[in-house]
């Protein structure tokens, strides 16, 4: 480990060590006045890679400019010059992570995943209106303070509308995370705010069954099913879930993004007015769908959409390289 406890960077001493992740290493650390931080520091040899310098650099521009109670705010950004790392200081927040509520595979409760849900349309809208799409949403980049409130953090994988693309070998860095990726992203789009929308959905669905909407023996077979496959019912999995709540979460999950929710704020509507949701017309499709996959073909199957094999092929290749990148990193 480069850093120990009692040793300062740029004015903040190091407490402990509370997470470690694929991009760097977490620590709780005091400042000068003794107020608590979240510091941040990349890993030295990701940095080496032009790709992931940029994805950094990103995080740091996009996270100081955001200002929302439901997102990690920036304290300070400064430059570790015995090292030559760069660091990120974060307001501290007393909680955990949304995933350590997950771990033990049961779902939250309705009322629980309800209200998380509708805190990060607020959230993810508030950085859509400024041209940010954060594209890795998941459990992971989420924290619940003690008070049952949460705040998104991680802006490494974000996409400013302004911005160019980020070119880079270390394609497992730039796209999201398998579980809850958008189908266009895994077909190597760049995303939209839909993107959110669908990450959210499929984040929410974890939420409410205690398991992700797909379940594979690796990213690939993951990746994959969400370019083809369909869900298995929400309420099949957990009888406390409303018709109109899962219409929403299935809404925002519609392959096609020109079907989903087209703005967070549409789906923050729902959420929170479940008594005025129509759970006639998607549900009763599915439904059908499910229960004769054999028979449904792609124009009424609404979970799918023609996916040429040129499409199928590029989501394999990009798979491939993204999990290679991976376990080479590691």
């Amino acid at each position: 480990m480069l850093y120990s406890p009692g040793e300062n960077i740029g004015g903040y001493t190091i407490i402990r060590r509370v997470g470690q992740g694929g991009m760097g290493v977490v620590f709780e650390a005091r400042s000068k006045d003794g107020a608590r931080v979240a510091l941040k520091i990349p890993h030295p040899q990701l940095l080496e890679d032009p790709g992931t310098r940029a994805r950094y650099d990103r995080e740091l521009e996009v996270s100081r400019s955001l200002i929302h109670p439901n997102i990690q705010r920036v304290v300070s950004t400064g430059l570790d010059e015995k090292r030559a790392l760069p660091f990120l200081a974060l307001e501290w927040v007393d909680g955990g992570l949304l995933r350590d509520f997950l771990r033990s595979g049961l779902p939250l409760s309705v009322d629980e995943a309800t209200s998380f849900g509708a805190q990060l349309c607020e959230a993810l809208n508030y950085c859509h209106e400024l041209g940010i799409v954060h594209r890795d949403i998941k459990p992971d980049n989420i924290i619940v303070t003690k008070a049952g409130d949460i705040q998104l953090m991680d802006f490494g994988a974000s996409l400013l509308e302004s911005a160019p693309k980020i070119t880079t070998a270390s394609l497992a860095a730039a796209l999201g995370t398998p579980d809850y990726m958008s189908p266009e992203q895994i077909e190597g789009q760049r995303g939209d705010v839909r993107s959110d929308v669908y990450s959210l959905g499929a984040m929410m669905y974890e939420l409410l069954t205690g398991q992700p909407p797909y379940r594979g023996d690796n990213a690939l077979a993951v990746m994959a099913q969400h370019v083809q496959s369909s869900p298995v019912s929400i309420r099949k999995k957990n009888r406390q879930v409303s018709s109109p709540l899962e219409e929403v979460v299935f809404k925002a999950m519609r392959r096609d993004p020109d079907l989903r929710y087209q703005s967070m704020m549409d789906m923050h509507r729902d959420l929170t007015n479940l008594s005025t949701v129509d759970a006639t017309g998607l549900s009763v499709e599915r439904m059908r769908v499910a229960n004769s996959a054999t028979t449904a073909s792609p124009d009424t199957n609404i979970w799918s959409r023609s996916v040429p094999v040129w499409a199928m092929v590029l989501v394999v290749v990009i798979a491939a390289i993204a999990v290679g990148t991976l376990l080479i990193g590691s």
